[in-house]
């Protein structure tokens, strides 16, 4: 087999539809695997995705679509990951054909819980896939922004070099720009991190914080995202570059970020089930702060906007009173 072999898209969501637009401008052929049968009937009919980023037309003669994820995986070599984290640990457990001969891609940006492992260290850990056939997807990727063919520039990180600059091939075309890194781990805590201090950001947002005040939040919100990477990954790297500083911003001052929308709604006075039932998609940044706080009791790192988001989300902490905190004895 030439790697990467056949490609599988796992997802039926925003992500995996742009995801599946980028890999469509490359390889002649996917595979699809999506939990619905309903939807992947319609697609068939339609050339659309029923359900997201409907704007996309597809030539669906190039798609293999799956609803059964052992025939999915039996038939692909590479399997590109965009389920939702609360809900990947389930869909895995559905498999009983093997991913020790798979290559995994894990555009997540999410952690597993509860287990708290993020994914490449999770299906290392519980499917026995060799550290060097997992990959990340990192660094500001707005689906939206994908499906508009607007300039994006992926990072896909890989322990192995090679089949990092094959990756970043596929991932390249005309509008998406890939680069590549071997910190598999770093960017991984990065994309989870960024979900975290967009919420922060969103929430002073609906409380009526100024711009001013949002970019102090996100430059100390790098600061302790470095602090977190070195201690939990230490390596060379350059917290600056776009798979950690540039996800971060994409994301806390975006409109298309789902985990900024649900923190203005938690500032502007939303309870976190409202907020949940009005955006009817996932905030990755609500299950992360979680779990990376758990994770904190282990590393011990001075994170105190994270503590802040935790307090508010899980802790029932007033927004106003938790920020005021924040902003008084941390902030600089």
């Amino acid at each position: 087999m030439d790697f990467p072999g056949r490609i599988a898209i796992f997802g039926g969501g925003t992500w995996a539809t742009a995801l599946a637009k980028i890999m469509l401008a490359h390889e002649k052929h996917i595979n699809w695997y999506m939990r619905r049968p309903e939807q992947i009937e319609e697609f068939r009919a339609t050339g659309y995705n029923p359900s997201y980023l409907s704007t996309i037309e597809f030539n669906t003669d190039r798609i293999t679509f799956y609803s059964d994820i052992n025939e999915a995986v039996r038939n692909s070599d590479t399997l590109v990951l965009a389920v939702p984290s609360p809900f990947l640990k389930s869909h895995l457990e559905k498999m009983t054909e093997s991913l020790h001969d798979k290559f995994i891609i894990s555009a997540v940006k999410g952690i597993i819980p509860p287990e708290n492992l993020i994914v490449t260290d999770y299906l290392i850990q519980h499917y026995g896939v060799a550290p060097d056939n997992v990959a990340v997807v990192g660094g500001p990727c707005h689906a939206e922004e994908i499906a508009l063919a607007r300039l994006t520039y992926p990072t896909i990180a890989c322990t192995d070099p090679e089949k990092a600059a094959t990756l970043a091939k596929v991932f390249t075309n005309r509008f998406v720009k890939a680069s590549t890194s071997t910190d598999v781990v770093g960017i991984e805590l990065a994309a989870v991190l960024k979900n975290v201090y967009a919420i922060a950001v969103g929430i002073c947002h609906g409380l009526k914080y100024g711009d001013n005040f949002l970019a102090v939040m996100v430059s100390n919100g790098l600061d302790e995202m470095r602090r977190f990477v070195d201690k939990v990954s230490p390596t060379e790297r350059s917290i600056t570059a776009s798979a950690y500083m540039g996800d971060l911003l994409g994301t806390a001052y975006s409109n298309f970020s789902r985990n900024r929308t649900f923190g203005s709604m938690i500032g502007r006075g939303y309870s976190v089930k409202a907020a949940q039932i009005e955006m009817e998609m996932i905030a990755e940044g609500y299950f992360g702060v979680k779990c990376i706080v758990e994770m904190n009791e282990e590393y011990n790192v001075y994170i105190p906007i994270i503590d802040a988001v935790y307090n508010i989300l899980y802790e029932g902490v007033p927004a106003r009173q938790e920020i005021k905190l924040l902003r008084e004895r941390v902030l600089r």
